[in-house]
């Protein structure tokens, strides 16, 4: 059982003995206070100890689908389908996907297989057919429990299109030419489905076979450093690598960004970010279970109004999002009706926040105390998070200091540190590392040396140790021999009055071997011209910085976590403009 003492303080983090949050000798390199100890507890643990000590408080709020629970009702549910999934056979490093959008049975997935020891596989809510069938092969997943549909995605049907043999099979005992070790499938609802099992029959099962005792005996017999999770890196190029997390990784990661936001049990958080992704299983759920605040879950999937209304419903005092969800806040045409007014921190992740939309944040939605984090899905994710008490030029600027218990450099190609103030790529080290990446240890190796996890960000660290992230080491473009990052010159766009949001990436040139190119999406009724575009731009930054091509459009590509997909904005302006890239060494 988790010990008190390894949970977060209310307060910010203080700096330890062996801490070294600002670099020294003018070094790229920082390490994070170990003034409060990792904790050495599963996640099954922590859910209890958490319910123990707030029995009555409120945990989880589900608006769509009429749920409330308190923390006791929470872990006994959890425990209900941790006893079903052990009935059907689920155990210890069994791989359990979970396909579905922000619903209750999402939630209970994620701690049932945390209590028993099975390895949660989060699938894109986004994923078609040869990705779900690639994802679910690839880590060799025992059961699948899938909502019936997302939006324009039938998720029964492609299971279906996958294992035509479901119908004519025993639900729990699957054999399936395409889906070799899949076993189970569990439908959200309580439809009758030839093939599969219900989730409404699988949760009756649990409260048959509910057995405490032995479900106690399943948790303390696992390990913190056991596998827990695997999430898929949403790389452009290639299949998904299922980044694989273990207990320790995430819950810790959890408590430390809780420190930050100074998140206690009389919080409440708004959750309109996805499940499936870090942001909403760690930066939202674990962080409130580590200290026993209330989760708020608007819908689904993301809605500005329903956002909004569930923030002045419930009176929520934190709220978390990408920058394109708040942005789609704060321009939404009622926004001035709802009561934000309890608002007080949050975090603002997931992409690069453009400075502009910080300080509106904090300026009209109440929320002084935000926080930007940073961080990818193979270090848990965070790295660096600003904390509530940082300066506000500090918040809307950076991305904070480095979290407890870890190490960042910034390094030059060769590999050596550069000097503070210098742009290189970040490297963490320390707990929040993954295990690897599952059944791919080529891969693993070229991302993890030495410890160090090479993000592939472009990041600068300044003297008082605040990281800004400039770009990626990929979206780096080359004019002309001049490097330029997207990053600096979105930034400076981003104050055009007329302009909502801004992308910029490099696109092949004959003659500077790469040109710049932004695609613009102005705010509503407003009108505007390249020409005009770049006039705003002549005089104030560099002459090779301005954008060449310049693109209105109504809505930026982006995968369902709101990042932007800059690789299709490239594709579609290289075949618009018929463009080649000229070979290279």
């Amino acid at each position: 059982m988790a010990a008190t003492e390894d949970r977060p303080s209310s307060g910010p983090q203080a700096a330890g003995g062996d801490a070294l949050i600002s670099p020294k000798d003018g070094i790229s390199y920082l390490r994070g206070s170990t003034d409060i100890p990792l904790s050495t507890a599963t996640v099954g643990q922590f859910l209890l100890d958490t319910a123990r000590r707030f029995p009555d408080r409120p945990a989880v709020v589900f608006r769509e689908q009429g749920i409330r629970w308190t923390w006791r009702e929470f872990a006994e549910e959890v425990d209900i389908m941790a006893s079903a999934l052990t009935a059907l056979g689920i155990g210890n490093g069994d791989r359990v996907g979970i396909w579905s959008p922000n619903r209750i049975e999402w939630l209970l997935t994620q701690f049932a297989t945390a209590r028993i020891g099975a390895i949660l596989v989060n699938i894109n809510p986004a994923y078609r057919l040869a990705e779900l069938e690639y994802a679910l092969n690839k880590v060799g997943c025992k059961a699948i429990i899938s909502a019936e549909r997302f939006k324009s995605s039938m998720y029964l049907e492609m299971l279906t299109e996958l294992a035509p043999e479901l119908p004519t099979q025993t639900p729990g005992d699957l054999h399936v030419a395409r889906l070799p070790d899949l076993r189970i499938v569990i439908r959200v609802g309580d439809t009758d489905t030839r093939g599969m099992l219900c989730f409404s029959e699988v949760i009756e099962l649990g409260r048959q076979t509910y057995d405490v005792a032995k479900l106690d005996a399943i948790t303390a017999s696992l390990s913190p450093h056991d596998p827990i999770n695997i999430q898929f890196t949403s790389g452009t190029t290639g299949n998904p690598k299922g980044a694989t997390l273990t207990h320790s990784n995430v819950l810790n990661n959890a408590r430390y960004i809780a420190m930050a936001m100074r998140l206690s049990e009389q919080d409440s958080l708004c959750i309109p970010v996805p499940l499936y992704h870090c942001f909403g299983m760690v930066l939202a759920v674990l962080a409130c279970v580590s200290v026993g605040a209330n989760m708020v879950f608007p819908g689904e999937a993301f809605d500005p109004a329903a956002t909004l209304a569930a923030v002045s419903d419930e009176k929520c005092t934190a709220l978390h999002g990408v920058p394109t969800m708040f942005i789609a806040e704060l321009d939404h045409p009622d926004f001035e009706q709802f009561d934000l007014t309890h608002l007080r921190t949050g975090i603002m992740a997931g992409s690069p926040c453009p400075i502009e939309t910080m300080k509106r944040v904090v300026a009209k939605m109440h929320l002084s105390e935000i926080t930007i984090a940073y961080g990818m899905t193979e270090t848990s994710p965070v790295s660096f998070q600003s904390s509530t008490t940082d300066p506000l030029d500090k918040r809307t600027t950076t991305v904070g200091r480095v979290q407890p218990h870890l190490e960042v450099k910034v390094v030059d190609p060769a590999g050596d540190t550069v000097p503070v103030g210098v742009t290189g790529e970040l490297c963490t080290r320390g707990y929040s590392v993954m295990r690897g990446y599952w059944n791919d240890d080529a891969k693993t190796r070229e991302s993890i040396v030495d410890g160090w996890m090479h993000t592939g960000d472009l990041a600068v660290i300044d003297a008082d140790g605040y990281c800004n992230i400039v770009g990626r080491l990929k979206d780096m473009l080359i004019r002309g021999g001049e490097n330029i990052y997207p990053r600096e010159i979105e930034e400076f766009l981003f104050r055009h009055p007329k302009i909502q949001s801004v992308q910029v990436f490099g696109v092949p040139d004959p003659k500077y071997g790469e040109e710049v190119c932004a695609w613009i999406v102005l705010r509503a009724g407003e009108h505007a011209t390249a020409e005009e575009v770049q006039a705003f731009c002549h005089g104030q930054i560099a002459h090779y910085k301005v954008p060449k091509y310049i693109r209105f459009v109504d809505e930026l590509p982006m995968t369902v976590t709101g990042k932007v997909q800059k690789f299709v904005m490239r594709e579609r302006m290289i075949e618009e403009l018929k463009l080649s890239f000229d070979k290279t060494a």
